[in-house]
């Protein structure tokens, strides 16, 4: 793979300098947590961005441009934080497009884009996204959302977990679960949302806990309310994975006959090796996540990919980043001229093809990518043996379910 040379520029970012290319470079920007809680996923979005823009300058470039990468550390995501990092990067002469897996939960950055004029793509929280953006689709022409509509994360673990029972892969016994969540954006809508469908399907919610955001020492008083009512379904959307795993862990000293549901942490590669074997028999699901199946080639031979340049699997962001980053060369390929801002997200706007995760397609109404089967899906995964196995939607699946080893059907 070839290597990027790395300096710190004068705004305050990192500049992953391009090979020399006789042709006028532009720049892009990263905002990534390169430091902090999350800074597996912001090497995951450092990566896919290199890689997609080695690819093309190797090719020569787009409309006589080749491409530098500058990237600025969002840190913990903090609201002072991530202002700091885009400010630094909309201050950089020469950058004409901005991109994130997530920098803000909160999406409050889309609001920097748009007085700056910024072509941005997002991979965040699409709720906040589009609370944003509908207040005014004009105002906001410079920004979209690459994570599909988030509806899915609070509807379809309910009707996932009830078609394996209907399936006798699992028994419910009174259809009780315990949600835990983290008290941030992301983690308390999806819970929220999530207990809704769980009461409208008559299931009992048996504990309700919600913990400050941030570091999580121990979860040992929350399990103890846990093991009391031993639930059919534990679920927990505290995102962050040393979080996750502490909180897998600390569980199976003392396991309950349930099924546990961790919301996006299994997804990202430190999960595993802070967990071990431990992580076997547990599941997830993910909008926008790389279809790693025979069923959806071009996730599978991006996932290989991936793995092979950078010796490490790809989590949700990687592959993402890259196919991101691409949907801006294809603007520019179709514009010519990366100045001309609005023609450029207008053509990002535009773009209508297969991803990683799906056939991409983007709501004019929102400027959300869509989210359906035939879309972006929801999909369901289960760590098996520290393998990712797809089980559902059937149509991509490249595995089945498997009972957890610490229980009993």
């Amino acid at each position: 793979m070839k290597q990027h040379i790395v300096s710190i520029c004068a705004a305050g970012g990192l500049v992953l300098a391009a090979p020399a290319v006789w042709a006028e470079v532009t720049k892009i920007g990263l905002l990534a947590p390169l430091t902090g809680p999350s800074a597996a996923d912001g090497q995951e979005f450092v990566n896919g961005v290199n890689w997609a823009v080695d690819e093309i300058n190797e090719k020569g470039g787009i409309a006589g441009y080749t491409f530098e990468v500058v990237v600025a550390d969002v840190k913990d995501g903090s609201a002072a934080n991530v202002s700091s990092a885009a400010e630094r990067l909309l201050g950089t002469d020469g950058i004409e497009f901005m991109l994130t897996g997530y920098a803000s939960l909160s999406l409050f950055e889309v609001d920097l884009m748009a007085e700056a004029d910024m072509p941005y793509i997002a991979a965040g929280p699409s709720p906040s996204f589009a609370a944003i953006t509908t207040q005014d689709i004009d105002y906001y022409w410079c920004c979209w959302s690459y994570t599909a509509s988030f509806k899915g994360y609070e509807t379809d673990v309910r009707p996932a977990i009830e078609a394996l029972a209907d399936r006798g892969e699992i028994t419910l016994r009174d259809k009780s679960v315990a949600i835990i969540s983290s008290d941030n954006a992301y983690s308390r809508t999806i819970s929220e949302g999530m207990k809704v469908s769980f009461e409208e399907g008559g299931w009992r919610i048996v504990v309700d806990e919600l913990v400050p955001f941030g570091e999580v020492g121990d979860w040992r008083a929350v399990l103890a309310k846990v093991r009391d009512t031993n639930p059919d379904l534990i679920i927990n959307t505290d995102y962050l994975p040393g979080n996750s795993a502490l909180f897998l862990n600390q569980f199976l000293d003392s396991p309950t006959n349930s099924l546990v549901f961790l919301q996006y942490a299994p997804s990202v590669p430190e999960f595993v090796s802070l967990t071990g074997e431990n992580s076997t028999g547990v599941l997830y699901n993910l909008i926008n996540a790389p279809l790693n199946s025979d069923k959806w080639p071009r996730g599978k031979a991006l996932m290989a990919e991936y793995e092979a340049r950078f010796g490490v699997a790809s989590g949700a962001y990687g592959v993402g980043l890259y196919e991101m980053t691409n949907f801006y060369f294809e603007a520019l390929q179709a514009v010519g001229d990366p100045t001309d801002r609005k023609a450029i997200a207008a053509a990002i706007g535009q773009i209508k093809r297969p991803t990683a995760a799906g056939n991409l397609e983007f709501d004019p109404d929102t400027h959300v990518a869509l989210q359906s089967n035939d879309h972006v899906p929801v999909s369901f995964w289960q760590i098996q043996d520290g393998e990712r196995v797809l089980f559902e939607p059937d149509a991509y699946a490249n595995g089945s379910f498997m009972l957890p080893p610490w229980m009993s059907n």
